[in-house]
């Protein structure tokens, strides 16, 4: 990559020395207490000696040691050759200490003469190796050429090179670039600077500020890849030296803005270019443009002006109003666009020659005939022609209109009446009183009324019908023998419609008289259904209930009120009677006059089948309450067979069970004979115990008849099952606990014969020998093996790995003999003497 440092400047030597000073001044004695820090020297060999390489290749060489390679000046000079782009004097070939020394001090004479102060560093310091000196040295170039030319607005040299910095990373968070040292430790500002010129590069969204040695490592690696910035700086000296280099960071800073600089220009001439081509393509597109619209609007002219010159007259009305409907078309939808493309092609064509004025281009000039002129003539054609096509239209129309103006009225007349006669004929011949109730009827009523009123204002459109056919007839109509037939149809048809209306009005008053005889049977049905039916609903509710006793004494009391409630049912029945009866009188009036009855009663939701159907229910309902009581009466006496039945037999088990408590309390006691005695006897007593479970079976079958019957209380006993079931858990546990203790005073003869009060050791371990002894022998090992082996004398190596795990097989493989007998498979093991020898059968 091309850099400022490479590019072949001719300097002012006396303004750069001017320009120097000011700045050298702050490095005159760069602090060579400073360079006695190992750290920082560390830092600076390692930048120092990048930067050098990173020219030194261009010539094809490079450094090892910055304080050794540079001894004999000839790399020296060849480093200033390379960023200065100037030939150095003819170095010294030979190899003796005064030919190297004149070298260096060539290439330092070459340094003085760019306006560099070199203080305190001679020829003879960088021959013998003084690191301190060669770096102090490096510096001084550093500084002349890759930092002193850096200028940034009105600040250059190391102000410009931060200011550049602090600008370039001023958007990013956790940035914040104060000098060349702590401000850069977290590497968030170097992968700032490159995420801001290559945000490609990096995510900077995903750097975190406590993982300064990744941002680092990150920065330097992508530097090195893709912008040829060697790497300079190692992250874990940065970031564990409190203050870094200063030197080392602004030399490798410096390779930063020297890349993206060369990289700026670069985009700056891009844009520069692609400027000055887009407004040349631009230009030609809007010429392009032009030449179409043009061509395309001549055109449309061309075909538009035959079509308005033909002026052939149509013979009706119709026709001649399609030519207009056609015109006025032509006028809204066809004109208007190229009305709008004549006027954007002006504004194209003083918009390109415009353009074409500012950018220094010669002016536009149209093809033969698209001169704006040229369109300007042609559209005046145009609507000179379009003018007198639209005044010959209305001529011939309103000719036209004064022949048919007559025809026209008749007719629109006639289609007003005939639509709104169409239907009335149909309307007033129904009979949708017969199956309408009293409110509907007066609806009809009072909508007939307005019919009526309807009818008379129609009468003036009638009498200008007749007028106007009268007329046409008078001035010789060529249609005159339609409209006369259409006339008298119109008068026909007036008069049915007035004879129809007076029948039904008749009709309707008629039937409005025999509905409100109807509507009061329908109130007083409603009145005398309504309590009738809400006690039906709470007789139903009462035979349906569900009930819940605990005695005899319980049921007979509801028997008691069931029967009571049989004894109104008579009465009930009357009132049912003399309802239905009102349902009968409206049922005998419609059928004599022919009235539908339809829909139900105004006054209720309730109809006779409702009543009917409610009776026919709380009769049905009567017997089936009988029968549940009886059914109740017969489960009641059940219940007390139960309870007397598991009271008798608790009564006896509860005692015995309290009485067995007593005796093995006392057994415990006073029992007698030696420990085995004592666990037979008490061995017997818990047999007896366990004999009498059947007992307790049998009351625990009885329970469960008691609670399938949900019978929750028995007067005939205290005892209760629960308590049965605790006593005889108790009962178990007792006996048992009794047992163990005799058990436990058994085992202690055993392990403490003597009654020490202490169990040795090796008495428990042969004790529990004894209890858990194994009771495998070498028979049965053998028949194993011989089932593993598929009933062969003897065994492989493969059957062995694949039915015992790992270890134990190869275990058994290491220990047994090889199989000496007939028709022996190779590898074929003995199992028979291995399993001898477990059992110490053998001397396998």
């Amino acid at each position: 990559m091309t850099t400022v440092i490479e590019t072949q400047v001719q300097y002012n030597n006396t303004y750069m020395m001017s320009a120097t000073e000011s700045y050298m001044t702050q490095e005159d004695d760069w602090d060579r207490d400073l360079l006695l820090d190992p750290a920082w020297e560390k830092q600076q060999r390692k930048t120092f000696t990048a930067w050098c390489n990173s020219h030194l290749r261009k010539a094809g060489t490079q450094i090892e040691n910055i304080e050794e390679d540079f001894r004999n000046g000839l790399k020296l000079m060849l480093l200033l050759e390379v960023i200065s782009g100037e030939r150095l004097p003819k170095p010294d070939k030979g190899k003796m200490r005064f030919h190297k020394i004149a070298n260096v001090n060539k290439a330092l004479d070459y340094i003085s003469s760019k306006g560099v102060k070199l203080v305190s560093i001679g020829a003879e310091e960088i021959v013998d190796g003084n690191v301190k000196m060669t770096l102090g040295m490096i510096w001084t170039i550093i500084l002349r050429f890759a930092i002193q030319d850096i200028s940034v607005e009105e600040t250059s040299a190391k102000e410009g090179l931060l200011l550049w910095c602090q600008r370039k990373t001023a958007p990013y968070r956790n940035v914040n670039v104060q000098n060349f040292h702590i401000s850069w430790k977290d590497g968030l500002a170097l992968c700032a600077l490159i995420h801001r010129h290559r945000p490609d590069l990096i995510d900077y969204s995903k750097l975190r500020k406590d993982d300064p040695i990744g941002n680092l490592n990150t920065a330097f690696e992508v530097a090195e890849k893709y912008l040829d910035i060697p790497k300079m700086l190692d992250a874990e000296d940065i970031v564990n030296t409190p203050k870094p280099d200063e030197k080392a960071i602004m030399t490798y800073v410096s390779c930063f803005y020297h890349a993206f600089a060369g990289a700026e220009q670069a985009e700056t001439a891009a844009n520069r270019i692609c400027k000055v081509l887009a407004v040349n393509q631009e230009n030609e597109r809007l010429m392009e443009e032009y030449e179409k619209l043009a061509s395309e609007l001549l055109e449309w002219i061309r075909r538009t002006i035959p079509w308005l010159e033909n002026r052939v007259a149509e013979q009706t009305m119709r026709a001649m109003q399609q030519k207009l409907e056609d015109f006025r078309d032509y006028r809204r939808v066809h004109k208007p666009p190229r009305v709008q493309e004549k006027c954007q092609l002006e504004i194209n064509f003083n918009t390109l020659q415009t353009k074409l004025r500012l950018s220094n281009r010669p002016a536009f000039m149209p093809s033969e005939g698209k001169m704006v002129s040229d369109i300007a003539n042609a559209w005046k054609g145009l609507e000179q022609v379009e003018k007198g096509y639209e005044e010959w239209l209305l001529t011939e129309i309103r000719r036209l209109e004064r022949l048919d103006h007559l025809a026209e009225k008749f007719k629109q007349k006639c289609g007003l009446h005939e639509s709104w006669t169409t239907g009335k004929e149909h309307l007033l011949s129904q009979k949708d009183y017969e199956t309408a109730s009293l409110m509907e009827i007066r609806a009809l009523m009072r909508k007939h009324e307005a019919f009526e009123s309807d009818l008379a204002a129609h009468q003036d459109r009638v009498e200008q019908i007749a007028a106007i056919a009268q007329e046409l007839n008078e001035l010789d109509y060529h249609d005159a023998a339609s409209v006369n037939t259409r006339c008298q149809g119109i008068c026909d048809q007036w008069d049915n419609l007035g004879t129809l209306t007076q029948k039904r009005r008749d009709a309707l008053e008629r039937v409005e008289k025999l509905w409100e005889t109807i509507d009061q049977l329908y109130l007083e049905f409603a009145k005398r259904a309504a309590p009738f039916n809400n006690w039906m609903d709470g007789a139903m509710e009462d035979l349906q209930d569900m009930f819940i006793v605990h005695s005899i004494e319980e049921i007979q009391s509801l028997i008691t009120a069931h029967d009571q409630f049989k004894a109104t049912l008579p009465e009930a029945d009357k009132e049912r009677i003399a309802i239905m009866g009102i349902q009968n009188e409206i049922t005998k009036i419609a059928q004599t006059y022919g009235i539908k009855l339809v829909g139900v009663n105004p006054y209720t939701v309730l109809s006779p089948q409702d009543i009917t159907n409610k009776w026919e229910a709380v009769k049905q309902l009567v017997p089936l309450r009988d029968q549940m009581l009886q059914e109740e009466v017969a489960r009641q006496q059940a219940n007390e067979r139960l309870r007397r039945s598991f009271a008798a037999q608790a009564n006896i088990i509860g005692p015995w069970i309290q009485t067995k408590m007593e005796e093995i309390g006392h057994v415990s006691v006073d029992i007698a004979g030696s420990l085995e005695e004592q666990m037979n006897n008490l061995k017997q007593y818990e047999q007896n115990i366990i004999n009498y479970k059947s007992n307790i079976d049998k009351l625990e079958g009885d329970h469960q008849l008691i609670q399938e019957a949900l019978i929750f209380d028995n007067k005939h006993t205290n005892y209760t099952m629960e308590h049965i079931r605790v006593g005889w858990e108790q009962l178990l546990t007792t006996i048992a606990r009794t047992i163990n203790e005799v058990e436990f005073a058994r085992i202690m003869t055993l392990v403490d014969p003597n009654n020490t009060g202490v169990v040795t050791f090796q008495a428990f371990i042969d004790f529990m020998t004894r209890e858990t002894a194994e009771t495998d022998t070498a028979e049965q090992v053998m028949a194993s093996f011989k089932i593993l082996a598929s009933d062969k004398p003897y065994i492989t190596m493969e059957e062995l790995r694949r039915e015992l795990p790992p270890e134990q097989a190869e275990y058994c493989i290491s220990r047994m003999t090889k199989y000496v007998g007939p028709e022996a498979a190779p590898g074929a093991l003995d199992y028979i003497s291995f399993s001898s020898a477990l059992y110490g059968e053998s001397d396998l």
